[in-house]
């Protein structure tokens, strides 16, 4: 084989090596052990409102609703930070 072929092959293999450790973390992302699921649960729930606000607040125009968005990420995060610490 020439020069060219052996790069082909090593392309592919490292190609398959980065495939084989994206499913690994895949595998080990879905098994993780989750100590507390409704506390889990509640995290999520907590990030996915902020998130909304977030697109909010990026929509909006009006002064006051901004401040009002901003009270409310800010007591989201505060219960982030209470629940995960």
């Amino acid at each position: 084989m020439g020069d060219g072929a052996e790069g082909l092959v090593d392309a592919q293999a490292r190609i398959q090596d980065r495939l084989d450790e994206l499913e690994q973390r895949r595998v080990a992302a879905r098994s993780r052990v989750v100590k507390d699921p409704e506390r889990e649960q509640r995290l999520q729930s907590l990030r996915l409102a902020r998130t909304e606000l977030e697109r909010q607040v990026s929509a909006t125009s009006h002064q006051v609703r901004r401040q009002q968005l901003a009270q409310a990420i800010a007591e989201l995060d505060r219960r982030i930070a209470e629940l995960a610490g």
